[in-house]
């Protein structure tokens, strides 16, 4: 099988992660414009499908999902059995795990939701991969997604925002996020395979279109998030950087992300529950970065951060 080679490497999508991670703290510590994390968490996701991509083809597929899948599952059991220690200790009663079979998609705590989702949203990389080596193909998997993100959309509309983070919706956990999430991630995907072909503006118009029609049903700014998450991507894009430090702080992202909740309990703890919102993120991400940092330096913790 032939592919194109990979459309180049930029150092500023290393720097999205890694700022993507930071608004996803920002936007769970409800700080001002918190909102802005629903942009931060559709730019993990993007990026998180479309380098997996480039990854795919460089390996040409050889154990690609079983790979990936290890690597995410290994940490994300490790940091189910730490938050559920620590939920044990500081609440009372103690998160209710299990409780619900969603809950097997999602562990002790809801913020660990991203992990299994990604774990399993990997499973379309490859056969979008076989399936996009052309222009017509480009076209028919873009209208595939319009197909999938339309409904997914309207869904997760209808789904209470307070879904997301304890089940007073509609529809059980993790079923609002993977709404949200699976469009996305699949776009990213596409986004990918369409440069390839030359073909980034159709990727690109599938996305305005998508989330002009949700936006017309549903006038809210998770509908929109499809075509800005688009804009963000092509302006980061452009970006070129020298030098590996980009990658060094992208190096940091999945380790925030994990450790960032625990870090807003001592934030919390420390400064009590009037803390300033925008103080308690700056704390959270900082403290997060400097643990992660620690954490990677310790023999055998590598791999959970």
């Amino acid at each position: 099988m032939s592919h194109a080679p990979p459309a180049g490497y930029r150092r500023s999508i290393d720097l999205a992660r890694f700022l993507a991670a930071f608004g996803i703290v920002w936007d769970h510590a409800r700080a001002p414009f918190a909102d802005v994390g629903y942009l931060a968490l559709s730019l993990f996701l993007v990026l998180t499908s479309y380098l997996a991509v480039g990854s795919f083809l460089r390996s040409e597929g050889r154990g690609f999902w079983l790979s990936r899948a290890r690597r995410i599952a290994v940490p994300w059991l490790f940091w189910c059995l730490v938050y559920r220690v620590v939920y044990e200790v500081v609440f009372k009663p103690p998160f209710a795990v299990l409780s619900e079979p969603g809950t097997l998609l999602i562990g002790p705590l809801i913020h660990l939701w991203f992990l299994p989702f990604v774990m399993l949203a990997l499973v379309v990389v490859a056969p979008l991969c076989r399936f996009v080596t052309g222009r017509r193909a480009v076209w028919l998997a873009l209208g595939g997604l319009f197909v999938l993100g339309l409904p997914l959309g309207l869904l997760h509309a209808e789904a209470a925002p307070m879904a997301w983070f304890a089940d007073a919706g509609p529809f059980p956990q993790p079923l609002p996020q993977w709404f949200y999430a699976l469009p996305l991630f699949v776009f990213g995907a596409l986004l990918a395979l369409a440069q390839r072909q030359g073909m980034t503006w159709a990727a690109v118009g599938v996305a305005a279109a998508l989330s002009g029609v949700l936006t017309l049903l549903v006038p809210e700014f998770a509908s929109m998030q499809m075509v800005l998450v688009a804009v963000v991507f092509l302006a980061v894009w452009r970006i070129d950087i020298a030098g590996r430090w980009p990658t060094v702080l992208a190096g940091y992202a999945f380790g925030i992300y994990l450790l960032h909740p625990a870090m807003m309990l001592v934030a919390f703890k420390l400064f009590g529950p009037d803390v300033d919102r925008s103080a308690a993120a700056l704390f959270t991400f900082f403290g997060s970065w400097a643990l992660t940092w620690a954490l990677q330096r310790v023999p055998g913790m590598q791999r959970f951060v």
